[in-house]
């Protein structure tokens, strides 16, 4: 086995780890990136069509507010656009297609004044939530105790609002709102700058694409680190003495004064630690499952559904996909519906072939836009359950009671451990943006820790 030396070893070429590593080189470091895959990126993951556009099958949108991704994308030289929303939105329901114009919820003005209503309890508890300590808010444990659900049945009247709520769930956090600690649903609202922005597609969660993908940012990343990130090398085991860490793989043995683990929590939970960790964070890494989607992609010779004044943006009660962005590139050079399976439905159709998953999708994307969308040129998914180092996206996520119970040790250094990854984010979290800011404040404390 080659033993390999470096003053801090970092476990994942995703942004998070990349970040940190460029920080740490930044302030004269020596770091090692050990990236279990043979490409960075994490959950990020671009690939090129055969007509030549960039697709990504991971994730893929920026929000003006995301200034870390902005600024490497104006150092990387990389180019975004706004994603098309020009048109009609669709409403797909009991076999039954309904038109809303851009920003509207419902032509029913009760339902329509029972969404704005829950928006604006749902943003005020956003706005109130302590992001760098979620479980010290005054009504943390009760919060903590409730379901998403739970919140939407007590704050929601009408069916149609209780639906939406429910909707955005998945939508989301990938996962169903029965599984979601409301604490952490106004956290990660919280976290984005509300519900209104993590959710909004033009000033929001969902405003612009990358032309060449958005991996293209870690790929960016790992350019200035060089030999520093190393693929196929799976962290199994890290063990802590008075001098050092030891970091095992499989051809590895790497020898560091602190590591780095920049991985979910759920994967972080799997690596053997000796010594172990301590009760609470081993337990926090067993309630913060990953979410569960499949992405998929329809492909056409062109953007029709913009000829009838169509935006190409669909909500369905169907399974395959419940949810529908127009995903075209920039030029409308070919047309592309992107489709979400998410949460509970994901869970179901994960067992299916992907040519049943195909035709369920072109079935829901006739309803929505016509016959047109019957026969796409290509078809492209992504599961991200299937991903060995994912194990499901978007992100893990708080059930019930976790942040008052285990929530201090999300971040907390164990001895010469630390802790970075999207989910540890108080910024974005679940997001890119919440990835490097992460990478970068466990730089920081390893700088601080080596400097002591």
């Amino acid at each position: 086995m080659e033993i390999k030396a470096c003053d801090v070893a970092i476990v994942g070429g995703g942004p998070s780890g990349l970040a940190a590593a460029r920080e740490l080189m930044r302030r004269g470091v020596d770091v090692l990136v050990l990236e279990a895959r043979d490409r960075v990126g994490g959950r990020t993951l671009s690939r090129k069509l055969d007509n030549g556009v960039t697709i990504d099958v991971g994730g893929q949108w920026v929000a003006p507010t995301q200034h870390r991704v902005h600024s490497l994308i104006q150092e990387f030289g990389l180019h975004t656009f706004q994603t098309y929303e020009e048109g009609d939105g669709v409403i797909y329901s009991d076999g039954q297609r309904s038109l809303f114009a851009a920003g509207a919820s419902s032509d029913d003005p009760e339902s329509s004044a029972d969404v704005q209503q829950g928006r604006e309890k749902l943003e005020a508890l956003a706005k109130s939530i302590p992001l760098d300590a979620p479980w010290t808010h005054p009504d943390a444990k009760e919060l903590d105790r409730i379901t998403y659900a739970d919140w939407i049945n007590q704050n929601l009247s009408t069916p149609f609002g209780r639906w939406l709520f429910n909707f955005n769930a998945p939508g989301v956090f990938s996962v169903d709102a029965s599984e979601l600690s409301m604490l952490h649903v106004a956290f990660y609202f919280g976290a984005g700058g509300g519900f209104g922005v993590v959710i909004g597609t033009r000033g929001g969660g969902q405003d612009s694409r990358f032309e060449t993908g958005m991996q293209a940012l870690s790929l960016g990343l790992a350019q200035t680190l060089g030999e520093r990130v190393c693929f196929n090398q799976v962290v199994s085991k890290i063990s802590q003495t008075d001098d050092g860490v030891e970091l095992m793989t499989d051809r590895w043995c790497v020898q560091a004064k602190r590591t780095i683990v920049a991985i979910s929590p759920t994967l972080a939970g799997r690596i053997r630690y000796e010594p172990a960790m301590p009760p609470l964070r081993d337990a926090l890494t067993q309630r913060m499952p990953m979410g569960t989607a499949i992405k998929m992609m329809l492909v056409y010779d062109r953007p029709f559904w913009r000829e009838e004044g169509l935006s190409g943006f669909a909500l369905t009660d169907r399974d395959v996909p419940q949810l529908i962005y127009d995903n075209s590139p920039e030029d409308g050079s070919c047309g592309i519906l992107l489709g979400f399976t998410e949460g509970l439905p994901a869970r179901t159709w994960v067992s299916a072939s992907a040519g049943e998953r195909k035709e369920e999708a072109i079935r829901t994307a006739v309803g929505c836009f016509g016959q047109e969308a019957s026969k796409p040129r290509e078809f492209i998914e992504k599961s991200w359950m299937e991903e060995e180092f994912s194990r499901g996206c978007y992100a893990g996520t708080m059930t019930p009671g976790s942040w008052t119970t285990f929530g201090s040790a999300l971040r907390a250094p164990v001895g010469r451990v630390h802790w970075a990854g999207t989910e540890t984010a108080t910024y974005w979290s679940g997001y890119v943006e919440g990835a490097i800011q992460a990478g970068e404040r466990a730089a920081e404390e390893v700088v601080v820790a080596l400097r002591s």
